[in-house]
């Protein structure tokens, strides 16, 4: 094929970020290239190089890491190295937020302005960081840093957060949560002169998890435990007892053992797990590859639950995919979690190395002949590769845009082949369930929401983090298992479920936190967010940074969601501003209407839940009128 290629080179800096990541190119590498020079044009083809185009995102991410941004010139070395179309490349590098394809500072702030750190004071820091740094998106600290605004960090339990990375010479991640312009300003300064804290210092995950220590914990039971986690004090907990079980069991006990538990998926869709990893084990070609993949992606505005199981306890999620694994004849796992969580990322990558090196992972675990291995892709900004299609497209090295379905994962997913995909919380259910057996945790919690359920509480909660408990609970109980209403203390709404999710009133405390329990009051309980605004908030303010944050996060790919989100948003701030097109009345049965065409047209669950959270608001509150 012909690809058009600009005339830009590369610096040295960052052709060794491309090798670093791809390995030096072989001796006399032309990269496949027969250069036409009186065309200027690049003719190129090779087939081991486009089987490593699911490199491309890992590559992108060396580049920004080394120059802090992707210039034109470093674009042309990764797509000469990974022959893939520069067009193609270009538009993969520019869908992402968390790359940039302009030059800009080396050091960046990232502030949440999501509605979660909205509670917090966000508006005011990033007041006082406009007063001392200048504008948002200017460079600052004599032309070396930038501060931005962000969408939600999933920090919120430690709200209003920052993130301050750091490329080039003095590469590094910072997060500030709490965080306080002053405290912001002297994170810059540090940056810019190479001053990066120890890990210990970024996180501790025992601060979000109020619980830590209780005896009747879970999932969370290994959370807390000072210092990074470690393989040693992982198997002295117990930790691959249940991988054990599972091979004396084989694929078909694993099986069983899981359709007993009727698990289903934590991340919002709510589909039995056993019917999934089923389909998987049942495609015809049991010699082709499968894949499981742990979609770590965790970027509904509010949740945060599924960042503290990796920080903490990033062995059980190694075990559970191995155990997915062997029941459904994989090799290989995937691990796709999302830019914003640096310290899961390391501490996913640090357990990978010690489980491969101990004989956990690899060719032939314990000597029983299953071999499985892990990979971690670092997403970079993209809510939309939460959606498991977009996720494998992004994995595979292009746009992370959802997929038409039929055929689903189970039939044709990562790489066209039969995939397994659950989130980090259903993940880490699979060795309890092992351990003791499907049909005792089938008798956890209620007859359709079997086990316990992480729930992550922020906003104006008197204790803020993780909290795990069985279906069951009604939501007053769970708001006083985290100690109350914060704020003032007088309740005004609750919204379950993130930005995608349902506002409830506190007439409605008395709801079971089950699956059924939500949705006999048109409530979801989504990805396990329970957020809590007090009576001084003005909830049209919240409604608008939620139809903000889908305009901006729609892949843009179908029309529904493309517009309508635009649209939505138009239309709230006409309602806000008291200035509709036509009567109040009017104006919000047009945004209903806009609503529904996107739950019925839209490709992907994006564009269909939009306008759910709004859509409840306007059904219980008379804000517009």
């Amino acid at each position: 094929m012909d690809l058009h290629l600009s005339s830009a080179e590369p610096t040295v800096e960052e052709k060794a970020a491309v090798d670093a990541e791809l390995g030096p190119p072989e001796s006399g590498w032309q990269g496949g290239v027969r250069r036409i020079e009186q065309e200027g044009r690049v003719a190129v083809g090779g087939r081991e190089a486009r089987s490593r185009r699911h490199l491309l995102l890992p590559v992108l991410h060396a580049v920004q890491a080394r120059a802090g941004w992707i210039s034109p010139g470093a674009l042309n070395y990764v797509c000469l190295r990974l022959d893939v179309p520069p067009a193609e490349a270009h538009g993969v590098a520019s869908f992402y937020g968390m790359f940039a394809l302009d030059r800009r500072p080396p050091v960046v702030a990232h502030v949440c302005d999501d509605i979660g750190c909205m509670l917090r004071g966000a508006e005011a820091v990033c007041d006082e960081l406009q007063t001392k740094l200048g504008p948002a998106n200017a460079a600052c600290q004599g032309g070396q840093a930038v501060w931005q605004r962000s969408p939600c960090l999933g920090l919120c339990e430690r709200a209003p957060a920052v993130l301050i990375t750091g490329a080039g010479e003095n590469p590094g991640e910072r997060v500030l949560a709490p965080a306080t312009a002053d405290a912001v300003q002297a994170s810059i300064g540090d940056a810019v002169a190479g001053r990066w804290p120890a890990e210990s210092d970024v996180f501790s995950p025992r601060l979000s998890v109020p619980q830590a220590g209780g005896a009747t914990l879970r999932v969370l039971r290994r959370i807390g435990e000072a210092g990074p986690p470690a393989l040693d004090h992982y198997l002295r907990l117990g930790g691959y007892q249940a991988l054990r079980r599972s091979l004396d069991l084989g694929p078909e006990g694993v099986l069983r053992e899981v359709m007993e538990s009727r698990l289903v998926g934590r991340g919002g869709a709510a589909f039995p797990v056993g019917k999934k990893w089923e389909a998987v084990s049942l495609q015809s070609d049991r010699a082709g590859a499968r894949y499981v993949v742990c979609n770590a992606d965790e970027s509904e505005p509010g949740t945060f639950k599924d960042r503290i199981v990796m920080e903490g306890d990033p062995f059980a999620i190694l075990e559970g995919m191995t155990i997915a694994a062997l029941a459904v004849g994989a090799q290989q796992g995937y691990i796709y979690i999302r830019g914003e969580y640096p310290l899961a990322t390391r501490r996913l990558r640090q357990a990978i190395q010690s489980a491969r090196a101990a004989g956990w992972l690899g060719g032939n675990i314990l000597d029983r002949g299953l071999s499985f291995d892990i990979q971690v892709r670092r997403g970079a900004g993209a809510y939309i590769c939460g959606e498991e299609t977009a996720l494998f497209n992004s994995i595979e090295g292009y746009r992370g845009e959802p997929r038409n379905k039929p055929p689903f994962p189970t039939q044709a997913g990562l790489f066209g082949r039969p995939t397994v995909v659950n989130n980090v919380e259903t993940i880490v259910n699979i060795p309890e369930i092992i351990l003791g057996g499907g049909a005792a945790y089938a008798q956890i919690g209620s007859l359709n929401s079997t086990g316990t359920r992480l729930f992550c509480l922020s906003g104006h909660v008197v204790r803020p983090g993780v909290y795990e408990a069985p279906f069951g609970l009604t939501l007053g109980e769970m708001i006083d298992l985290a100690g109350g209403v914060a704020g003032n203390g007088r309740l005004q709404a609750v919204l379950l479920g993130g930005a995608a999710g349902a506002f409830v009133s506190p007439s409605e405390l008395h709801m079971l936190l089950t699956f059924e329990g939500a949705r006999s009051i048109g409530a979801t309980l989504g990805s396990g967010v329970i957020m809590l605004f007090d009576d001084s908030v003005d909830l049209k303010q919240i409604l608008l940074r939620i139809a903000a944050f889908f305009r901006d996060e729609s892949c843009g790919q179908c029309v529904p969601c493309r517009v309508g989100t635009v649209r939505q948003e138009e239309a709230l701030h006409r309602l806000a501003h008291a200035r509709p097109l036509q009567s109040f009345a009017d104006e919000v049965k047009t945004l209903r209407e806009m609503g529904q065409a996107m739950r019925d047209a839209s490709i992907c669950g994006l564009g269909q839940t939009a306008s759910s959270a709004i859509e409840s608001a306007l059904h219980r509150w008379s804000l517009f009128a």
